[in-house]
């Protein structure tokens, strides 16, 4: 009898001359030898959508969009990737970037600010809003940010920008870098507060025409105001003060907040607790707004573009906004999808010399979608990517380990469309294994070859 050593020899001469065989018939054939191979499928994902039940409310807008603050799925577009003039709403950057000089010490709040000659220039402009600046003055971080924020104050937003970049041009540059960083393809900037290029006078941004106006899309703006509360929440703090007052040494500026939907003004509605964001106006824009409404324990975004502005007193980008709020709290229903989910179908990953060539797995992590009101949680699907670093070959490499991390799921859900606004098609959330999936020993990957030539 021979001993086990032989016998892996014996195995060992025979595998190789498999291999042989199996190369010559891919040679013949044309084709590439692969034995009990699953090909995993790939994440599938989607431009950014430009309308979403755009016909149900009759918005009466250029553009807007409506999407969950947290996940980014939307939940209404209106010719959402058309790019049009921002406006004030571009301040937005311009706040971002001051509350990460602020977390990074680049920037303390009471820190003392000379504003510069074209910064003062423009602040002495009544045709635009304002708070006058001097420039024998210093002012406050804090005093800057407030009147951009509360009052839409321009000189005083290329103050900060000014002390942040060194120069209004440098910190152009800073604003269309962190755009591109947020993943936002259509962004043009040329001025901090939005207006027009050459209305900043000796600041306006070298190469480009007077006209040149801030522009982006609605998706744009909303992955902007998504970015800005995530990781600066605090901003809803000021973005919430009704009015304030601007302390300019000798003289006092009064600030009404331009957001007339804050509770108590104007167009705010007792159903639509909405804290924020961010206005814009301007002839070529018309009256722009970017909104966002904590309700019920979950935040929304909107933003509209090009609502009608007959003259300072008009209200009809608020009355859309409402409307459109209004629309997603009444038509979906929020829907927390808990960890531990699998699927029949699309949740199995293949496994490289596993005992067994799959592996089922489960979602871990809950999260929650927006569902229309007629569909139920029973209609949500998933598919299961794996993760390629974890793969030998065409599997997950064994041995795998029960509850370990394998890849990622896609949440969608039947009869509704889930875009995301970064332009996935589902909601996506850790894949982990099932069960644990052991090494097969050398006598089974061998007879596994064996079979695939046949």
């Amino acid at each position: 009898m021979r001993g086990p050593f032989e016998i892996m020899k014996t195995f060992s001469q025979l595998k190789k001359g498999l291999a042989g065989v199996a190369c010559g018939l891919a040679l013949f054939t044309g084709g590439v030898f692969t034995a009990n191979t699953i090909n995993p499928t790939a994440h599938v994902s989607a431009a950014t959508i430009s309308n979403l039940k755009e016909n149900e409310i009759d918005l009466k807008v250029k553009s807007a969009v409506a999407i969950d603050a947290k996940t980014g799925q939307i939940l209404y577009a209106k010719n959402a990737d058309q790019k049009r003039e921002t406006a004030s709403m571009s301040k937005l950057m311009t706040i971002y970037l001051v509350l990460d000089a602020i977390d990074n010490k680049k920037l303390s709040w009471d820190q003392k600010i000379s504003p510069s000659k074209g910064a003062v220039k423009v602040s002495q402009n009544t045709n635009y809003s304002n708070v006058p600046l001097k420039e024998d003055h210093e002012y406050t971080v804090r005093d800057l940010y407030r009147a951009t924020v509360i009052y839409s104050a321009n000189g005083a937003a290329m103050a900060l920008g000014d002390q942040i970049g060194g120069t209004q041009q440098k910190f152009i540059d800073m604003m269309s870098s962190e755009a591109k960083k947020m993943g936002i393809k259509d962004a043009e900037f040329y001025t901090a507060n939005g207006l027009d290029n050459g209305d900043v006078g000796q600041d306006k941004y070298k190469g480009a025409p007077d006209s040149a106006a801030n522009k982006m899309s609605a998706t744009g703006m909303a992955i902007l105001s998504q970015k800005l509360l995530a990781d600066h929440p605090e901003v809803l703090k000021t973005t919430s003060i009704k009015e304030a007052k601007f302390d300019n040494g000798d003289t006092k500026t009064d600030m009404p907040n331009w957001n007339w939907m804050l509770k108590g003004l104007t167009k705010s509605y007792s159903a639509l607790p909405v804290d924020g964001l961010k206005t814009g106006t301007s002839d070529a824009a018309g009256a722009n707004f970017a909104g966002t409404v904590h309700k019920d324990g979950h935040r929304v975004i909107t933003i509209v573009m090009g609502a009608r502005h007959k003259n300072d007193e008009d209200t009809s980008r608020f009355e859309e906004t409402q409307k459109l709020m209004s629309y997603v709290y009444n038509n979906y229903t929020y829907t927390n999808v808990k960890s531990g989910l699998n699927f029949k179908k699309g949740s199995k990953l293949p496994v490289y010399h596993g005992k067994e060539l799959t592996v089922p797995t489960k979602t871990r992590g809950t999260s929650h979608l927006w569902l229309e009101n007629d569909i139920d949680s029973n209609s949500i699907a998933g598919q299961v990517t794996g993760n390629k670093k974890l793969y030998k070959k065409d599997g997950l490499e064994a041995p795998i380990k029960k509850g370990q991390k394998v890849g990622t799921y896609e949440l969608t859900v039947k009869g509704q469309k889930t875009p995301f606004i970064d332009g996935s098609d589902g909601i996506k959330t850790t894949a982990v294994a099932s069960k644990a999936d052991k090494k097969a020993n050398i006598f089974v990957t061998g007879w596994r070859a064996i079979k695939g030539l046949f």
